[in-house]
């Protein structure tokens, strides 16, 4: 039977709270809505995945851009596709070392708001650059350029989110999550649709219950002045986005950093000191978590931290030998549906830090220096 969602009472009052936990019900509702657009979605999709040559670069902004690392070495591999992942920040700044005019392209965009300078710039770019260029546009705000451009492109296709999630918290929480899963539904319609992830939602659902009214410290409670994410593959974008969080809803009180787990010991390893806490999403591909589990005993080893945590589907002697997390039960998930559970524990986290120094999660920038859309971007003109 699938799990009904219903509200918690929230506790601290904030926008930022509301759409974490709102994110279950607006995966299904959104996955539910790609069911429905199938067709459509399809008469577009399909004659461009017939191109042997075509390129599909996912993008955007910040955490828009993050979806990207996340998503993208999946998708690469389960559908033999040439997909990878390009911030839009780059592709303004350098779209001769990105945009060739000798492949086909595919540019899906990522966007909460859709206005962010670079989103619109990029795909103008790709437009110029690349002679046969299309462009899947998912975003969560109707009004926003990106959406409005696309729905009026002959060459474009435009996916709008439960509007739930243009969410009005500083940082994106549900707003990534459900083009996560989104996107991944309009690639992979057979391993990712309404059906199948419903199991992902009830799971997560699962978590931010277990967290209660999001007032006791997910990770434990230390005098911790730094934090450091860890994820192979897929999931370094995940440990990205968790190290992100912290830092917009501290207002970088918080210093977060984030690497893959063999990557870390060439040189970010020094970082660690007596009032760090490091967090290790441990894979579920077996061959993957050992290297995971190698730097985790490791760490511990060190003595170095104030503490070591890690996060796993699946309980193991090395995870148990410390502090840790347990998923709850559910069936074997591959590491981008893990992407959404390890997501929850780093937003609640984010969330109470921010409150923690003495911060409003939904306003942390108290200086008006960092705003929810990015503000001060001059887009400079391309002449060939």
């Amino acid at each position: 039977m699938p799990e009904t969602y219903t509200a918690v009472a929230e506790t601290t009052g904030t926008w930022t709270e509301e759409e974490i936990r709102q994110q279950p019900a607006s995966w299904i509702r959104s996955l539910t809505n790609i069911d429905r657009l199938r067709a459509s979605i399809d008469r577009f999709l399909t004659p461009l995945l017939h191109k042997n040559d075509l390129r599909i670069v996912l993008t955007g902004a910040g955490t828009s851009a993050f979806i990207g690392d996340i998503i993208a070495p999946w998708l690469a591999s389960h559908t033999g596709k040439n997909i990878t992942a390009v911030p839009t920040t780059d592709l303004v700044t350098n779209p001769m070392d990105y945009l060739s005019a000798s492949h086909p392209l595919l540019l899906v965009s990522f966007a909460r708001s859709g206005n962010s300078p670079e989103s619109v710039a990029a795909v103008e770019l790709a437009n110029q650059f690349v002679p046969e260029c299309y462009h899947l546009s998912i975003t969560c705000n109707e009004a926003g350029s990106l959406y409005q451009n696309a729905v009026k492109s002959d060459n474009a296709f435009a996916l709008l989110m439960p509007a739930e999630t243009h969410d009005r918290g500083f940082a994106m929480t549900s707003s990534i999550t459900t083009m996560m899963a989104s996107c991944l539904a309009v690639f992979a319609p057979e391993t990712i649709n309404s059906n199948t992830f419903q199991d992902v939602a009830n799971r997560c659902q699962t978590i931010l219950n277990s967290l209660g009214d999001f007032s006791h410290g997910v990770f434990g409670y230390e005098p911790w002045k730094r934090i450091v994410y860890l994820g192979s593959g897929g999931l370094q974008g995940v440990a990205r986005e968790s190290a992100l969080k912290v830092l917009e809803l501290t207002a970088g009180k918080m210093a977060a950093f984030y690497d893959s787990p063999t990557g870390f010991r060439h040189g970010p390893k020094s970082l660690v000191d007596h009032e760090t806490l490091v967090v290790v999403l441990v894979s579920s591909h077996p061959y993957t978590r050992q290297y995971d589990l190698d730097l985790l005993t490791e760490l511990r080893r060190d003595q170095q931290a104030m503490r070591v945590v890690a996060i796993s589907a699946d309980p193991d002697a090395v995870i148990e030998a410390g502090p840790h997390l347990l998923l709850p039960p559910s069936r074997t998930f591959i590491d981008v549906e893990l992407a959404f559970c390890f997501l929850m524990y780093a937003q609640v986290f984010a969330l109470t830090q921010s409150l923690h120094v003495g911060n409003t999660p939904d306003t942390p920038s108290t200086s008006g220096t960092v705003n929810r859309v990015v503000q001060g971007v001059v887009i400079h003109p391309w002449l060939a």
